[in-house]
């Protein structure tokens, strides 16, 4: 959803080209996989980052604008709320000790944002979901000015002809955290719910031949992902899951009625249905599944330009690609004239720390590269239901709720982690080439983690239980609860170290 949209309304007509356009477009795809060279550099990462903005109370700022015109750089950009900006990061590769690197560049970043913050009467929240959010702040008047959200949130409404619906429960099954599960239901007359979902997006290029391999993995490494990076247990006051981020993002970009729920049909944010053969796989069922939300097409023909010796865009495919949300979506991009595929993560949270973040990454790196070069995929053993069923009981429970892995049965994540995962994740980033003292910097960061078994949702759980045990409410207690949390990520100390009030 980067690109820009010149337009405001579409026609009937508009819907029906852009579907023949799309599907020109994977023409073109299907003949570039088959005889066009794509990029085969050095495997490149990237990362993107959402951030939050609050004023001196704690609540949402809605100086996204004025911060980033402070800023004036090119890393930074909009995101759908005014309390949001968006923190992307040039590629880079992943062997030797780039991501030292990395981690110290997120660390210089995001000192500017809190200066130019500062400077603007507000502060930086690099959380999954800022815990401070009430009803009254999601509403249209919150979005960002910028055309292609206005016209994100008209389309979607108008998809849908009903109010959103947010209807949550939480689930505690371990009762360990002192702040006992709830339910959550409201209802909002704009997508502004969305924006209450900050993330982390990993990106990795990868030659189309090896995408299938890469996709299935990263599916099969979602419920971990989500169990060791859990930092979302708040939303609009009531503690639902350990990455709430998980079925607000869901709900809040749902444009089926119940009744086309009912029938089966697919949602927007999509975890998927089945293992892949091919990136065209996905970007097939892109347009066979989803209608258009913003119907703009080109006046370019992309076969055309094949034939002409030239590399295609394929704009409408790629902005389509855009509206649908997949925790693990497809990206078609060219750069210096060469096309290239990547993988894009979008499971993670945002946070706690640079450091936290850079532990996630490379984990999630590592893990991939051993499950795509492993004698058997793990797929092969691992039905797609189960890793879907893997990624739901991980957003719901964090560390609390066991996962189903080939080979070992029902685990509980920090030990299916401690006892495999490690190790693996080790070879993993060893066969990238990236540098031992990286490897040494980061993974113990996730070791402790399960040792602990404290993530950051965990924390912000045991510290407003603390707090309101002294007897806050819980708005105090939340407000209390982010003012640490915002002392402690700036200190980019490691998650499992923080202190819990006593």
């Amino acid at each position: 959803m980067g690109q820009d949209v010149g337009r405001t309304t579409f026609s009937r007509r508009d819907r029906q080209l852009y579907r023949a356009k799309v599907q020109r477009c994977l023409d073109a795809l299907a003949v570039m996989l088959r005889e066009h060279p794509f990029a085969r550099d050095e495997p490149m990462t990237g990362i993107e980052v959402e951030l939050n903005l609050v004023d001196h109370d704690l609540a949402p700022a809605l100086s996204g604008a004025d911060v980033l015109d402070a800023i004036n750089g090119t890393e930074f950009q909009s995101e759908l709320g005014r309390w949001n900006l968006e923190l992307n990061l040039p590629p880079r590769p992943l062997p030797g000790d780039q991501w030292r690197h990395l981690e110290l560049q997120l660390l210089d970043e995001l000192t500017v944002v809190r200066s130019k913050a500062l400077d603007c009467g507000s502060q930086l929240a690099v959380i999954g979901i800022l815990p401070t959010l009430e009803q009254r702040h999601l509403v249209v008047d919150a979005l960002s000015p910028d055309r292609r959200y206005s016209m994100l949130n008209e389309q979607m409404l108008s998809a849908r002809g009903e109010p959103i619906r947010l209807d949550i429960a939480g689930d505690d099954p371990s009762g360990r955290h002192g702040v006992g599960p709830e339910h959550l239901t409201a209802d909002f007359d704009s997508i502004a719910p969305e924006a209450a979902c900050t993330s982390m997006q990993l990106h990795l290029q990868v030659h189309p031949d090896a995408f299938a391999g890469y996709w299935n993995a990263a599916q099969c490494l979602a419920g971990v992902q989500l169990a060791v990076g859990a930092n979302s247990p708040f939303l609009l006051g009531s503690r639902l899951w350990a990455e709430t981020r998980i079925p607000l993002f869901e709900q809040s970009c749902d444009v089926r009625t119940p009744e086309l729920r009912n029938q089966g049909v697919r949602p927007r944010v999509w975890f998927g249905e089945r293992w892949i053969t091919s990136i065209l796989d996905l970007f097939s069922e892109n347009g066979r599944y989803f209608p258009a939300l913003m119907p703009v097409t080109e006046d370019t023909d992309p076969m055309a330009e094949l034939e002409a010796g030239e590399v295609p865009g394929l704009d409408e495919m790629r902005l389509h690609n855009g509206t649908i949300w997949r925790w693990n979506r497809p990206v078609y991009d060219v750069a210096d004239g060469v096309p290239h595929v990547r993988v894009e993560n979008r499971v993670l949270p945002a946070g706690p720390t640079p450091v936290d973040m850079v532990a996630n990454a490379l984990f999630f790196y590592g893990l991939l590269r051993v499950l795509v070069e492993a004698e058997r995929p793990l797929w092969s053993s691992m039905s797609f239901e189960a890793a879907e069923e893997n990624f739901t009981t991980a957003a719901r429970h964090g560390m609390e709720g066991p996962l189903y892995w080939p080979g070992t049965g029902w685990i509980r994540p920090d030990e299916l982690v401690l006892r495999k995962l490690l190790p693996q994740a080790a070879e993993g980033l060893a066969r990238w080439g990236v540098a031992s003292e990286v490897t040494d910097r980061y993974l113990p960061i996730i070791e402790q983690r399960c040792v602990t078994r404290r993530t950051g949702a965990a924390w912000q759980l045991d510290t407003v239980g603390a707090l309101e045990a002294r007897g806050a409410d819980r708005p105090t207690a939340l407000r209390g609860m982010l003012a640490r949390y915002l002392e402690s990520s700036a200190a980019n100390e490691p998650v499992h170290d923080w202190p819990v009030p006593g």
